[in-house]
């Protein structure tokens, strides 16, 4: 009898999935840390503060729940030459986690407003004390001068880009604001004394419309300027870049479309047959106003017209009084 044959089984390597950052919240507790650290320390100043973030990571979505400032110093003229202080991260990193342990190093802010020619650098530098995902570290960038109503927050995040050769490079993730219910409480009492009250409604949903079609208008400028650059040769072209275009085009509708026309034309003499109705309103409404004055004016004109002939009427009396006394005494000295 021969041997029963031995099948080898080879075992494929197990290739870990991968973890993605696809949306950033930041906290109110972090926006309000960080102004209060730049006007501590670099306050009509050129320079920018850094700090260390720290929160929560959950179904691809960051939480920028906390942070602390960190010693930064760099060489305004050599960008290469720069400190942080790791010691100090580490030091204060244990002491917040003994407060808190659901909270770890998720990366780090600096308020530049743009990213700077280091930044890269001091990413590497922070990146080790990431201890849920080092590839999921985190750079925030504020703009603490920021004047308009677009959000002072950017979020970036690194990447590997093995295009020609393999270097990190940092990858736009969108963010915005978000708070739990007891954030939203001290917020809400800490706005209390700046909102101006004698700014209406509609003045407000005006200006943030103004505001939002001067990012859309600066977005676009963005979106021409890097085709251009693309088209010269300055930019390497980026695909992923020209898919995410490519979908934004894809959104606009066809303005050739009879059936998208017809529809356009509908909501347009919709929208203004109830502007017309307004205005017939209002026109109706002044004229009732109008009416009512006039009433009104003339009931008083009536009023005083008949308070004057009483007043009138009342002196007359008086001198005819006065006559007869006159008369009766001009009498009674020729007798």
């Amino acid at each position: 009898m021969s041997d029963p044959k031995t099948e080898t089984v080879e075992e494929k390597p197990i290739t870990p999935t991968k973890v993605e950052v696809t949306s950033v919240i930041v906290h109110p507790i972090v926006l309000l840390s960080v102004v209060d650290h730049y006007n501590r320390v670099a306050k009509d100043t050129n320079k920018r503060v850094v700090g260390c973030l720290l929160g929560e990571f959950e179904n691809g979505t960051l939480h920028a729940m906390n942070c602390f400032a960190l010693p930064f110093e760099e060489d305004q003229k050599d960008s290469t030459i720069y400190f942080v202080d790791k010691d100090y991260l580490e030091a204060m990193f244990a002491m917040f986690k003994k407060v808190n342990t659901k909270e770890r190093v998720i990366g780090w802010y600096h308020t530049a407003g743009k990213i700077g020619p280091n930044d890269l650098s001091i990413h590497e530098v922070i990146r080790p004390f990431c201890t849920i995902n080092q590839n999921l570290a985190l750079m925030l960038v504020l703009d603490v001068k920021c004047m308009t109503m677009e959000l002072p927050v950017t979020a970036y995040t690194s990447e590997m880009d093995v295009n020609d050769t393999p270097k990190r490079t940092f990858q736009y993730v969108t963010s915005t604001v978000g708070a739990l219910e007891a954030e939203e409480v001290g917020v809400e009492h800490l706005l209390r004394d700046i909102r101006n009250a004698s700014t209406s409604t509609l003045a407000t949903k005006v200006a943030e419309k103004l505001s939002g079609l001067l990012s859309l208008h600066k977005k676009l400028n963005d979106i021409v300027s890097y085709l251009d650059k693309v088209m010269s040769g300055d930019y390497t072209p980026n695909h992923a870049i020209s898919y995410r275009i490519q979908e934004i085009l894809n959104l606009l509708p066809d303005l050739n479309n009879p059936q998208f026309v017809q529809a356009l034309q509908l909501q347009t003499n919709d929208s203004m047959l109830a502007t017309y109705l307004a205005a017939l309103v209002r026109t109706i409404l002044a004229l009732h106003e109008l009416i009512n004055n006039k009433l009104q004016n003339m009931s008083q004109n009536s009023e005083t017209d008949k308070k004057l002939e009483k007043i009138v009427d009342g002196e007359k009396t008086d001198e005819t009084a006065k006559n007869k006394e006159e008369e009766e005494e001009e009498s009674e000295k020729k007798k």
